[in-house]
């Protein structure tokens, strides 16, 4: 798995597709990403080692077979914080997707509500009656045959939202077993890009997932568009105030409903003397964590 992003904070990793973050049990799963980095820290592996790290879980979710920018922290002050930078939308979000068909508008923004599906666990529809707000911009980049190429920004972080947005678009994702047809090749779907200010040093961080392989397999070729997008390195956004009673998003995992007033960030402990030395130093591939996952050592599963 490569890193895209360090610093003494978080790690962004380029999350392959098909790897979860729940349930939190072996016994369901032998793609869980999250156990398995735990793991790794746990029992010392190298890669968690030299980077001092006693510390490591997710800030925000991507769905298992969505791939893309996902940030990890090291530190619980660090998960802390940035968990909040996510529930209060500090953070710009960009994927780029793959949809079956093609939208009738170049440029276009859909604001439909999202609830979960009555009696269908995990799956979730536009509910304009008891649904949540959500926003998502989009924009045509390319089209293929019968398939096209989309910039998705989404402005909330309500649970399938770009999927349902373009499926209420009339364009489901290539490749949705939920909301659209099945296919080898796995959902269309990538987070390409994460901007936001480092709620410790205020500076605007800009993080880019590699894009070429992902439009290369649907048959498109990297347009200018997110070649410009990805030269650019000043559209992070303001930090965030939080005021009392301010209304958190959902795609956080540790929202903080009690939180009155901007609370003044400290910086999580680096204990580390020297920057960790690169991953090509250890075993592994360049660039990777585990290629394949493991039960945890004395957990007696095969």
């Amino acid at each position: 798995m490569t890193i895209l992003y360090e610093d003494r904070a978080i790690l962004a990793v380029d999350k392959p597709p098909g790897w979860i973050l729940g349930p939190d049990d072996w016994q369901h799963t032998k793609r869980n990403l999250s156990l398995i980095l735990q793991d790794d820290v746990r029992y010392g592996e190298f890669w968690a080692t030299s980077r001092n790290l006693k510390f490591i879980r997710f800030i925000h979710r991507l769905d298992g077979p969505t791939s893309g920018v996902m940030l990890w922290a090291k530190s619980q002050g660090a998960l802390e914080q940035y968990s909040r930078l996510f529930a209060t939308r500090g953070v710009n979000k960009t994927y780029l997707a793959v949809t079956d068909g093609i939208p009738q508008e170049n440029v276009w923004r859909c604001r439909d509500p999202i609830g979960p599906e009555p009696g269908a666990p995990g799956r979730y529809r536009v509910d304009p009656d008891a649904g949540k707000e959500a926003e998502t911009n989009f924009e045509l980049l390319d089209v293929s045959g019968r398939q096209s190429l989309v910039l998705a920004k989404p402005h909330s972080g309500r649970t399938h939202q770009i999927r349902l947005h373009l499926l209420a678009s009339g364009c489901p994702v290539a490749g949705d077993e939920l909301y659209g047809r099945r296919d080898d090749g796995g959902l269309g779907l990538r987070a390409i890009r994460l901007e936001f200010r480092d709620p410790f040093t205020r500076r605007p961080i800009c993080i880019d997932a590699p894009v070429k392989d992902f439009c290369w397999n649907y048959g498109f070729r990297v347009p200018d568009r997110v070649r410009e997008l990805a030269a650019r390195r000043d559209t992070a956004p303001p930090l965030p105030r939080l005021n009392s009673g301010a209304a958190l998003d959902e795609s956080s995992d540790e929202e903080d409903p009690n939180a009155g007033g901007e609370a003044e960030a400290q910086e999580p402990p680096f204990r580390a003397p020297k920057p960790p030395p690169p991953l090509r130093q250890s075993a592994r591939p360049p660039g990777t964590f585990r290629q394949a996952p493991r039960p945890p050592r004395g957990s007696g599963r095969p």
